[in-house]
């Protein structure tokens, strides 16, 4: 928590809706230690229905592994073929995903979590 309390001034924390994540406890201590910046279920800023746009793991990460991985004919060592693939992703790649997720989250704050058809 230390760490991301350093990164507040620029950085949203984001909660998915899993029943634990949005505990009363956890939407307290939430509160109390990263006020008006994370979002979540029941929290300040509701988290938006629907939003893989804000998951870097669903708008990057597993169509870049696919597109990698999954590549005819389907190789036999499909665990290293995953690790390779993961391990090609590089600071360029991350610093984009870093880029975009700004983006994302700045459509979010605009349209105040309505539904948004340019990430479809």
């Amino acid at each position: 928590m230390p760490q991301l309390q350093e990164d507040i001034p620029d950085r949203i924390y984001q909660q998915d809706g899993a029943p634990p994540h949005f505990h009363n406890e956890v939407k307290l201590y939430f509160n109390e230690h990263l006020p008006r910046h994370w979002i979540g279920r029941r929290g300040l800023m509701e988290w938006p229905l629907r939003s893989p746009v804000l998951t870097p793991m669903d708008f990057f990460l597993w169509g870049n592994m696919r597109d990698n991985v999954y590549v005819p004919p389907l190789p036999i060592t499909l665990q290293a073929q995953i690790r390779e693939t993961f391990g090609k992703i590089d600071e360029e790649m991350k610093h984009r995903v870093r880029q975009e997720i700004e983006n994302r989250y700045d459509v979010v704050q605009v349209t105040q979590g309505a539904h948004n058809e340019c990430y479809q």
